[in-house]
């Protein structure tokens, strides 16, 4: 064993003493009203005092770090907090205790950190429910929430569903909202195409945003927000709050899981009627993946126009089918053409977004829905991204193009006082500030 290895050990033994010695005799409730810096002096000196006691001396900076990793494990979450004081950092994998992975624009890469073992692990997932009032155990081994630091998205899924240890999942938001200028210089799309989608959010036509996991849709969603005019009133519905709308006038709300004996439970569903009722002029869902589709249908057709919401799909006709499937879930047995009639007739705009190869996040396609022939919604692609190769960085290379067709909602658009050029909409390569 090599000095540094048992130097290594040594400081988790010290640290494990500490930490209980720690536990024992300060008082918790106390320290957490103390200003952070009053807060670090106070555990330093009983650190001080505990390491006399130990007889085990430590250097200056051996000391400053067990006291950092002290603080955190009794007042944070443990060996995350360090990675969470890093901005440059988007996601954070936890593979039960000793495997952590971060993303870093757009790339995975594994760090040292770990947990003690899977108590620990679990303890700091159950220290994140808590804080938003929410439980995870045997009986309810899975976690959606959000940490109350920064409203970053959480998932956790523990034994006995987990075989290898409890698993965490952390997206993580900027401290810095994004805006359209931010995608627009990042790549993400043209300002051709921003200008379109601003036009459409204010004049308020309900849109559907789809794409994977990661792709960034709670983000585009986010920066359209912002083009909604400062005198309406949005209400939004999620199962873990995580939007972060660039506006004063919003009401949250958030589900409920069932307690532990199995009642109380508010589903988005039950949101959305009630949000109906509490004069809504925009009514946002963070992700539609349930019944609460026919309801949120209902009431872009009920006029609660400029609604929007979120879904997980490949393309923007499985965006659609994924709808009609949801619908379904609802359990009214009707028939499928008038589920499309309600889909065409509420939806005025689909956009897919996708995590193209490197990392970066593209506006794939912006389609319009125009109608039906029969009973199949008719889509028309207005913008899309063609990738052509991979460029020298191993990022995705192409550029956006318009199909040369003109968009139906134009007349409504000119009809609210928005006017785009004649040749906006012609069939042309669009420029990117990246050029890809």
């Amino acid at each position: 064993m090599t000095d540094a290895v048992r130097t290594m050990a040594d400081l988790e033994e010290i640290k494990a003493n500490v930490h209980q010695s720690l536990l024992q005799t300060l008082d918790l409730t106390a320290a957490r009203g103390m200003a952070p810096q009053q807060l670090h002096d106070e555990c330093s000196r009983r650190v001080d005092m505990l390491l006399s006691k130990l007889h085990r001396p430590l250097t200056g900076p051996e000391k400053n770090r067990l006291v950092q990793e002290v603080m955190d494990d009794i007042f944070g979450l443990g060996p995350l907090e360090e990675i969470l004081r890093d901005d440059t950092i988007s996601d954070i994998l936890v593979n039960g205790p000793e495997q952590i992975y971060i993303e870093r624009d757009g790339v995975l890469e594994h760090i040292e950190g770990k947990f003690r073992d899977d108590q620990h692990l679990l303890q700091v997932i159950q220290r994140i429910a808590t804080q938003v009032g929410r439980r995870v155990d045997e009986s309810s081994p899975m976690l959606d929430a959000r940490l109350v630091a920064d409203g970053s998205r959480v998932n956790a899924i523990i034994g006995p569903l987990a075989l290898d240890g409890p698993s965490l999942s952390i997206r993580r938001f900027g401290k810095i909202p994004i805006d359209i200028n931010s995608l627009i210089d990042r790549g993400t799309l043209t300002r051709e195409m921003a200008s379109f989608v601003q036009a459409c959010v204010q004049a308020k036509m309900n849109i559907m945003i789809s794409g994977g996991t990661g792709s960034g849709k709670t983000t585009f969603l986010n920066v359209l927000s912002g083009w909604i005019p400062q005198g309406e009133r949005v209400i939004t519905i999620e199962d873990a709050a995580e939007l972060q709308l660039q506006r004063d006038h919003v009401v949250r709300l958030e589900t409920r899981p069932p307690n532990i004996e199995g009642q109380g439970e508010v589903i988005q569903r039950d949101l959305l009627r009630n949000a109906l009722r509490m004069r809504p002029d925009r009514i946002i869902i963070g992700e539609v993946r349930g019944a609460e589709a026919l309801d949120m249908l209902q009431a872009m057709n009920t006029g609660h126009e400029g609604s929007m919401t979120t879904v997980h799909a490949n393309n923007p006709r499985d965006a659609l089918s994924r709808i009609e499937n949801m619908v379904a879930m609802a359990g009214l047995n009707y028939p499928i053409g008038a589920i499309r009639q309600q889909i065409d007739s509420a939806l005025d705009l689909l956009i897919h977004l996708t995590r193209a190869t490197g990392g970066k996040r593209k506006v794939m396609i912006i389609s319009e829905i125009v109608g039906m022939e029969g009973d199949v919604i008719c889509l028309v692609d207005l913008f899309h991204y063609h990738q052509t190769g991979i460029d020298e960085e191993g990022y995705a290379a192409g550029y956006f193009q318009a199909n040369g067709v003109r968009p139906k909602l134009l007349e409504r658009l000119e009809a609210e006082g928005i006017k785009f050029p004649h040749d906006m909409f012609m069939s042309r390569r669009l420029e990117s500030p990246q050029g890809r």
